[in-house]
C-alpha cells in the first residue's frame, strides 16, 4: 500500500459521522457534590461562596447554590461505559495499534448546574482529516459532547480533537 492510499478512517467512523450517541445520565447532583468539587478545585483557597453557602447563594442572581462551570457529574461512575468511541481509529496497515493523544478541547457553557439537576450527555463524531506529519501518517478526529439538564437546557458543549498516529 502506498503512502497516499493509507487511511486510518474506518467504516465504523464513516457510519458514525454526525450521529448522536444514546444519552447517558449522571446521578442527581447534590449540594455535597458541588461543595466537595469546589473545595478540591480551589484548594488551598476557600472556594467562592456561591458554591457552598446556601444563605449567601440565595441573594445572587441564581437564587441558590450553583456548581462551578468545570463540575463533572460523570466523574465517578459506579460502572464505566463499555466500548470505544466511534472516533477511535483501528490500527496501522502493519497491524500495530495506533498511538493516540489529546489534541485539545474547547468548552462552551450554558446554564449552570444546580443541586437536584440530572445531567444527560451525548456525543458525536463531527469530522476528521488525515495528513502526513513528523510522526508519520496522522488522523485528527473532531468530536462534540453535549450536556443538558432535565429541562433540556444546554449546560455545556465540548469540542475536542483526538490525534491518532
Amino acid at each position: 500500500m502506498s503512502e497516499q492510499e493509507v487511511t486510518y478512517v474506518t467504516d465504523e467512523m464513516r457510519a458514525a459521522q454526525g450521529v448522536w450517541s444514546e444519552a447517558r445520565m449522571a446521578p442527581p447532583i447534590t449540594e455535597t457534590d458541588i461543595r466537595r468539587w469546589a473545595m478540591a478545585t480551589h484548594y488551598p483557597e476557600t472556594p467562592p461562596r456561591i458554591y457552598w453557602d446556601a444563605e449567601y447563594a440565595a441573594t445572587t442572581r441564581w437564587g441558590g447554590i450553583v456548581a462551578p462551570p468545570d463540575f463533572n457529574p460523570f466523574a465517578w461512575p459506579v460502572e464505566r461505559p463499555k466500548g470505544g468511541s466511534p472516533g477511535r481509529a483501528g490500527q496501522r496497515p502493519d497491524g500495530k495499534p495506533l498511538t493516540g493523544m489529546n489534541g485539545g478541547q474547547t468548552d462552551t457553557y450554558g446554564v449552570p448546574m444546580r443541586p437536584g439537576d440530572v445531567i444527560s450527555a451525548r456525543t458525536r463524531l463531527v469530522d476528521w482529516n488525515e495528513r502526513e506529519g513528523r510522526l508519520g501518517h496522522t488522523l485528527y478526529v473532531r468530536s462534540e459532547i453535549e450536556w443538558r439538564n432535565q429541562d433540556g437546557e444546554l449546560v455545556k458543549t465540548r469540542m475536542s480533537i483526538g490525534i491518532r498516529y
